[in-house]
């Protein structure tokens, strides 16, 4: 899968951030297992997402370099999926959530999944949206004055 990249995402049809969803056993230490062979090849976590069930779990990840995940994760048999997502800056902190969702909900964008990153781009909070419709999603953030980030921007 090709990469791009660029200083911000600010148009649609911009680059978007990866995301890597790794199908892990449900036991003790697997997330660490995998957190320490990305750093070890100096990637880095910036964002993360966990759900389990009682056999596996699916730990959703955006990491500082994703051009090298995919073949880390093949080269060490780590089961995984990918997609784009959407990641918008929240200039004015959690109390633009409601205004972001308003948005989205006027255009009957659907999101499938969300979380923050652990990283602060440019000191300020920034959410990683799994969206039905990305070009439209960035359409209608940017028309509501959103900034969308591209993987340049989260990365170090």
């Amino acid at each position: 899968m090709p990469f791009e990249s660029s200083s911000t995402a600010e148009k649609v049809g911009a680059p978007r951030v990866t995301q890597f969803s790794i199908f892990l056993a449900n036991k003790v230490g697997a997330l660490m297992e995998v957190v320490t062979i990305l750093n070890n090849h100096n990637v880095h976590v910036v964002a993360i997402s966990v759900q389990d069930s009682a056999d596996t779990a699916i730990v959703r990840i955006v990491v500082s370099d994703p051009e090298s995940v995919q073949d880390i994760f093949a080269e060490h048999e780590i089961p995984h999926a990918v997609c784009d997502l959407v990641v918008v800056e929240l200039k004015e902190g959690p109390t633009e959530l409601g205004k972001l969702l308003a948005a989205l909900l006027a255009a009957d964008i659907n999101i499938f999944g969300s979380y923050a990153l652990l990283t602060r781009p440019r000191g300020r909070t920034a959410l990683a949206l799994h969206v039905e419709d990305n070009e439209c999603a960035i359409s209608v953030l940017n028309q509501h004055g959103f900034q969308i980030l591209g993987q340049s921007d989260i990365s170090r």
